[in-house]
């Protein structure tokens, strides 16, 4: 005869004390909160996310673009069919199998010559951050650079990782070299070591500032000084609304000090998530023995996503092949569109409020050369409750600057992202804009 069990205690509910602090950073609540206003307002015209027009996504595209790169395979590189089922069928290499193809296409669009093998096809440009600090932040007093306001993906990152940041003010035309010298001596005279700064050189979220060529150079020969790697991000450099495009830092530097992290969500397809990171250092062992960083990235991916989907790459692989490898040439018509759309933002704003007006109110935008992002200075707190009143009683969503900040400031701005809408949504959107911040000052003044 069974002997009855005894009653099982109930597991008691885990204290959030005794889980890792990053999840009671505000950071993560505020973009939570984000998610939930957007999920809620539905019908609100939305400048919040940075996502991609989806006008040039066709569903039969996928299987065309698989075909192209099997082909290739078959046709380029001789593979028999059997090899070629192996590389979509099963796990395959670490770092990646179409490193040769992005590294193609990167000294087509770019001048960044470098070998195939020191490119890390990732899942998404998150994991390439996420892979990049972990191998580069050994010690606990090693500190991240970056500009503020910054991306939050790799501050969320560097959270996760229990890095600590030291931000750099940015300016109007992204971090100067001068305040970036300035936070390294900082962070040196407070016992840490300053390893690393990132940067988006081009049309930065959520500022949409960009860097001169001078800047640039004047940043590497920082860089070199201080010895200092830069974590270059670049996801929105092809976008340029007013004049030409400007060399990104990986193609001026000599000295290998920048590592280069890319995306295909902004110039191809965001649901592939095929990111990489080019990481052509060395490495030197105890006993003299030469790797690339790359080789040292597959060891933390190999324990994180094991390798890249091959399908998603092979996917990424065939447009690269039918683009010829210049997806510069292949967003012709993307880029055309977010140079209409974010001068369609900008005619707008100045539509609805002339000068005078704009004095009267207190508002003012910065106009970025190209990319997805501006930013509206207003007179009042930008913040959630008032998000919710835009979105409520306006029927437009935004989002708030101040979670961009890691040392306060951007209470009184809020971020448009113009990528996602049709010019039409875009005029009314900003209609609705107008009479939510006119609203918002007359009840401040109420």
């Amino acid at each position: 005869m069974t002997e009855p069990s005894a009653p099982v205690a109930s597991l008691q509910p885990l204290a959030i004390g005794d889980l890792h602090a990053s999840l009671t950073d505000p950071l993560l609540d505020a973009m939570n909160f984000l998610n939930e206003v957007v999920a809620r307002f539905p019908d609100a015209l939305s400048f919040a996310p940075g996502r991609p027009a989806e006008g040039t996504f066709e569903v039969e595209d996928l299987p065309r673009y698989l075909r192209s790169y099997t082909d290739y395979l078959e046709g380029n590189l001789g593979w028999s069919p059997e090899r070629v089922r192996t590389q979509l069928f099963q796990y395959g290499r670490t770092n990646g199998v179409i490193h040769d193809l992005i590294a193609r296409t990167l000294a087509n669009d770019e001048r960044i010559h470098v070998s195939p093998e020191s490119v890390v096809v990732t899942t998404g440009c998150q994991e390439a951050m996420l892979i990049t600090l972990r191998a580069l932040f050994a010690r606990p007093d090693d500190t991240l650079l970056v500009s503020s306001p910054c991306y939050v993906g790799v501050t969320g990152a560097a959270r996760l990782l229990d890095i600590a940041v030291e931000p750099v003010p940015e300016g109007a035309h992204g971090p100067d070299p001068d305040e970036v010298l300035a936070a390294v001596r900082r962070t040196r005279e407070a016992g840490r070591r300053p390893r690393a700064l990132y940067v988006v050189p081009d049309f930065a979220n959520p500022s949409g500032a960009s860097m001169t060529v001078e800047a640039r150079g004047r940043l590497l020969a920082v860089a070199a000084q201080e010895d200092l790697l830069i974590l270059e991000d670049d996801p929105y450099g092809f976008f340029v609304r007013a004049g030409s495009a400007r060399p990104t830092l990986k193609a001026l530097d000599r000295q290998r000090r920048v590592l280069h992290l890319g995306s295909f969500a902004k110039t191809a397809l965001p649901g592939a998530r095929v990111g990489y990171v080019v990481a052509d250092q060395e490495v030197i062992d105890p006993a003299g023995r030469r790797s690339l960083l790359a080789d040292e990235l597959s060891k933390i991916k190999s324990m994180t996503t094991v390798n890249t989907s091959a399908v998603s790459q092979a996917v990424i692989g065939g447009l690269l092949v039918e683009s010829g490898c210049r997806l510069r040439e292949a967003n012709a018509a993307s880029i055309a569109h977010y140079r209409t759309n974010l001068s369609t933002v900008l005619e707008e704003l100045a539509r609805h409020f002339p000068a005078e007006r704009r004095r009267a109110l207190g508002v003012r935008w910065n106009e970025p050369a190209g990319g997805f992002f501006l930013v509206v200075d207003v007179p009042f707190v930008a913040d959630g409750k008032a998000l919710e009143r835009s979105a409520r009683h306006f029927g437009v969503l935004w989002t708030p600057m101040a979670d961009f900040f890691l040392d306060g400031g951007g209470e009184h701005q809020l971020r448009l992202s113009c990528s996602a809408l049709s010019r039409e949504e875009i005029v009314e959107g900003v209609g609705r804009l107008a009479r939510f911040i006119e609203a918002q000052v007359a009840t401040a003044d109420a």
